[in-house]
C-alpha cells in the first residue's frame, strides 16, 4: 500500500534525523591546542571524601593528560599548574585567548549516595557532545570502571568559552572503592590516556 504523505513525511523526518546522528557520531573537530583546566585549587578544594583530596586529583591528572597530548604532537594551555585558585571566569577568559583550540575541564565527583560510581562527560554545544561521547566511549574500552554516560550541562566554564568545551568527571570519590582506584596513580594514568585518546579520535588531521 502507497503511504500517505503523513506518513512519506514521518519517514523522510526519520531519515535526517538518522543520517544527522550518523554526521555527528563520526563528525570531526578542528583544534591544535588543547586548554586543559585541572578543577578547583587554592582555597577551594573541591570534593574531600575518604581521605582523598578532589583538586589535588584533578591537578594530577591535568598533567597527564598534557603529557600525553604533548607526545602526539599537540600544543596544550593549563588554566592552572600549581595549587592556587582561579575563578571559573578566569579559566574562561584564559581558553577564549587561544586560538584553534578545546577546553577540557578535569574533575572529580562526589556523591551523598555513597553507591554511585562511574565517569562522567559533559558538553553544552554540538561539537562539545561530539568530543564528550569520544572521551566516553575511551573510557569505556580502556578503564575498567563504570560510565555513567555523556550528559549535558550548563556549567559556568562550558557556558563561558567560546570554543567546544567539555567537563570531564573522572569517577565517584564518595565511592569507597572508587575512591581506592582514584588514590592508585596507575589508575589516573589510565584515566588521562582515556582522555587524551578520545580527543586524538575526534581532531582533524
Amino acid at each position: 500500500m502507497r503511504p500517505g504523505l503523513s506518513g512519506i513525511a514521518a519517514w523522510c523526518l526519520a531519515l535526517i534525523v538518522w543520517a544527522a546522528a550518523g554526521c555527528l557520531q563520526a563528525a570531526s573537530v578542528r583544534f591544535s591546542t588543547v586548554v586543559i583546566d585541572a578543577g578547583h585549587g587554592g582555597k577551594d578544594g573541591g570534593s574531600v571524601k575518604n581521605h582523598l583530596i578532589e583538586k589535588k586529583l584533578c591537578l594530577d591528572v591535568a598533567r597527564r593528560v598534557e603529557s600525553g597530548l604533548k607526545s602526539s604532537g599537540l600544543k596544550t594551555t593549563m588554566t592552572r599548574r600549581s595549587d592556587s585558585f582561579v575563578e571559573l571566569e578566569q579559566r574562561a577568559r584564559m581558553a577564549n585567548r587561544v586560538p584553534a583550540s578545546i577546553f577540557v575541564s578535569i574533575h572529580f565527583n562526589s556523591s551523598r549516595r555513597s553507591g554511585i560510581s562511574g565517569t562522567e562527560v559533559y558538553y553544552r554545544s554540538a561539537l562539545g557532545k561530539v568530543i564528550a561521547s569520544a572521551i566516553s566511549r575511551s573510557f569505556k574500552a580502556r578503564v575498567a570502571v563504570g560510565s555513567r554516560g555523556v550528559l549535558y550541562g550548563d556549567f559556568k566554564v562550558l557556558r563561558e568559552t567560546k570554543m567546544p568545551a567539555v567537563l570531564v568527571e573522572c569517577g565517584y570519590i564518595s565511592n569507597k572503592k572508587e575512591a581506592l582506584r582514584c588514590a592508585d596513580p596507575a589508575h589516573r594514568q589510565k584515566l588521562a590516556d582515556a582522555i587524551v585518546k578520545g580527543l586524538l579520535a575526534v581532531r582533524s588531521r
